[in-house]
């Protein structure tokens, strides 16, 4: 079967070139959508990335395809349901990073809570260790997080926010009640969580229903003062209700490692938030680890040999 990568660096080429020594395998750097399908055109297999765009088109004009497997955990960069209707089966990496992405959300946090960067900026430019102002910070204790999204990794960021003695709040469309009981939390409503959290952290897949979860219709229920942490999917929040709640003081800061529509800025563009000294942004890095990374690997090539001996697994739902 020809197999066709997208968004493989260099490094990544040669690992995975090692373990489908076998195999018809093809490899580029840049990311698959309608502008470059054609160098896909003959693949029955194809494997992504986030940045890729799967849709009916592009699905359309690979007329061999067969499977299309993405190494990543979020699946909204492809035309799942489109793919169905063809019978084209879709896989991804259903956990690679869950203790990754989790310690990831607290070093946002921290970021923000002890104001490390302005810190680390303000020696740099005073080039002494005097106290600069302004970069007093908050204690983690006995604050509460509220963890939108208790799956793989909203669980380990609640076992590491109780090392910080935290307390917490969660709320989940399917909750783990013996969970919660083990753990001393409890499940509320998202109107609760977000009005009674000092911090709001979201680690929800992304889904069409809830496409802007965090809304202009309920972004004025968080806590006056509050922080706003999001290493899931940029499209869990409505940049604009978002810019103007960090513009008003109604969220006291945020720490994004994803955006909407991040794959579309280039070079020179105006990226939302960047600038605003409250928000600690980074380009969509949670994830990104050398043990995480060779988990990705190894889970890819599981999955495509799984495919080619009629064993799929993995599968989307």
């Amino acid at each position: 079967m020809k197999i066709v990568f997208f968004e493989v660096s260099k490094a990544e080429e040669k690992i995975l070139k090692g373990l489908l020594e076998d195999k018809d395998v093809l490899f580029f750097e840049e990311k698959l959508d309608e502008n470059n399908v054609e160098k896909a055109k003959d693949a029955e297999i194809v494997c992504v990335f986030v940045k890729s765009a799967i849709s009916k088109s592009v699905i359309d004009a690979m007329p061999n395809l067969k499977f299309i497997t993405t190494r990543s955990t979020g699946f909204d960069h492809i035309d799942y349901e489109y793919a169905k209707t063809k019978d084209i089966k879709v896989s991804n990496v259903p956990a690679y990073g869950s203790e990754t992405v989790a310690e990831f959300a607290f070093a946002l946090l921290l970021t923000l809570s002890r104001k490390i960067r302005e810190a680390s900026q303000a020696l740099k430019e005073n080039g002494n260790y005097s106290i600069p102002k302004d970069v007093q910070g908050f204690d983690l204790d006995k604050k509460t997080l509220g963890v939108i999204g208790t799956g793989k990794i909203g669980k380990n960021v609640i076992h590491i926010a109780r090392g910080f003695n935290m307390n917490v709040l969660a709320y989940d469309l399917y909750p783990d009640l013996n969970f919660a009981k083990e753990n001393n939390f409890i499940y509320k409503t998202l109107e609760e969580v977000l009005s009674q959290s000092d911090i709001v952290t979201l680690h929800a897949p992304y889904t069409k229903e809830n496409h802007h979860l965090i809304n202009k219709n309920n972004i004025s229920l968080f806590k006056k003062g509050a922080y706003l942490l999001n290493t899931a999917r940029g499209e869990l929040v409505e940049t604009e209700a978002l810019v103007r709640a960090l513009e008003d003081g109604t969220i006291a800061g945020a720490g994004l490692d994803v955006l909407e529509e991040e794959g579309k800025f280039k070079k020179g563009d105006i990226i939302p938030m960047l600038e605003m000294r409250n928000v600690v942004m980074t380009p969509h890095i949670a994830f990104d680890t050398c043990e995480a990374e060779a988990r990705i690997m190894q889970t890819t090539v599981e999955n495509i040999k799984g495919f080619i001996a009629s064993n799929p697994i993995n599968l989307v739902k």
